[in-house]
């Protein structure tokens, strides 16, 4: 069972992954603790409660205090944060309280935040219930909700305890959850693992079949990648801006789509072949390896189509959190395994490469099916 350490100035925690973690949730709590009492909050949807209550309920002496929370990128605003916090005020929850962010991503980043914020900081732990959020989100101590403006315009760093990578949980899901996962498997192998790169590359059937072996491989290699770049720069003030590949033109996609048309590995899908492009135009990456980058993005699809134009794309990275004085930070690929952040990239570069990522979109999307072809 790997257990993988992330050390940063400010906190020192492990990302465990493997089967059964929820069986034994509560022991390990009490470990966390070191002997110290503490109260246990559950933060999570009713549809993942109803699939894991048991397994979780089985490890606790007493029920703990359940808070749910909508499913969906929808829900992921301070609305939703006050009213938690107003359920944890009236059932008592003081410094002692220990939340669990039971769900995907948009669970892990709100309950961190209300942890973060509650009675000016609680501790937490991360128990991630989608691959996504098992390989990124619930890693590194980002926390936060959206405005209207942009995604994640409002947050703070706060780390977790620990977080409980419980690869069962992956059986439930949907297969274009699976896959919308997979993508930040894809980009960690894009920007610091050849050697992922090539095992994505090369087993594929068993990885898309959810074989446990093969997920928990990827899954490892990946928290890898991020708790490296993390333990290197954890206040996201150079190295961790890698971990944004794809992400720049992917958050305009979600906002130009509002958050309805595409999950966010599959925006981050068309983001990272955007970038890819960029990266080519600028003779960042040969054209094999912009093949295979765009290949492997692809085979872990399909990414479905959506409706925005390459100049709105455009518009809305000007919103995007990762600006720095007024310049719009880009991270390129500079081959498989390696990447480079820049701040000269021009409009019309960008318009150039999200033209080509929207033309690929209809070249891929359109394509007839095979029983299609056979009628």
């Amino acid at each position: 069972m790997p257990s993988i350490p992330l050390t940063t100035p400010t906190a020192r925690y492990d990302i465990v992954i493997g089967s059964g973690l929820l069986r034994t949730l509560f022991p390990r709590l009490c470990k966390l603790s070191n002997g110290k009492p503490f109260r246990p909050f559950i933060v999570t949807s009713p549809e993942i409660w109803e699939l894991w209550s048991k397994s979780i309920l089985a490890s606790f002496p007493e029920p703990p205090t359940v808070l749910f929370l909508p499913s969906g990128e929808a829900h992921k605003r301070l609305a939703s944060v006050e009213a938690l916090a107003q359920q944890l005020a009236t059932a008592g929850a003081d410094r002692d309280s220990l939340l669990l962010a039971l769900g995907g991503g948009v669970i892990g980043d709100i309950t961190g935040f209300l942890a973060a914020i509650y009675m000016r900081g609680i501790p937490y732990v991360q128990l991630p219930s989608t691959l996504l959020a098992q390989v990124d989100s619930s890693i590194g101590g980002k926390t936060g909700v959206n405005l209207v403006a942009g995604k994640n315009l409002i947050g703070s760093f706060h780390h977790p305890l620990a977080v409980f990578a419980d690869t069962d949980l992956l059986g439930t899901l949907p297969s274009a959850e699976l896959r919308s996962g997979l993508q930040e498997s894809v980009k960690a192998a894009i920007i610091r693992n050849p050697r992922l790169f090539r095992y994505l590359e090369q087993n594929s059937q068993a990885v898309l079949a959810g074989d446990a072996d093969a997920l928990t491989r990827v899954v490892a290699a990946s928290v890898r990648v991020k708790a490296d770049v993390v333990s290197q720069d954890e206040l996201e003030s150079g190295l961790r801006m890698i971990l944004n590949f794809g992400h720049t033109i992917g958050h305009a996609i979600e906002s130009a789509t509002k958050y309805k048309q595409l999950l966010h590995g599959q925006a981050v899908g068309w983001g990272s072949i955007a970038a890819a492009h960029l990266s080519l135009s600028r003779g960042a990456i040969t054209q094999n390896e912009f093949d295979r980058m765009v290949n492997l993005i692809l085979l872990y699809g399909p990414l479905p189509a959506f409706t925005a134009k390459a100049a709105k794309l455009v518009e809305l990275t000007g919103s995007d959190k990762k600006k720095r004085s007024g310049r719009r930070a880009f991270v390129l690929t500079t081959g498989i395994g390696s990447t480079e952040v820049v701040y000269d990239v021009t409009d019309a570069e960008l318009l150039a490469a999200t033209e080509s990522m929207l033309a690929r979109m209809q070249q891929v999307t359109s394509k007839p099916s095979a029983r299609s072809r056979k009628k």
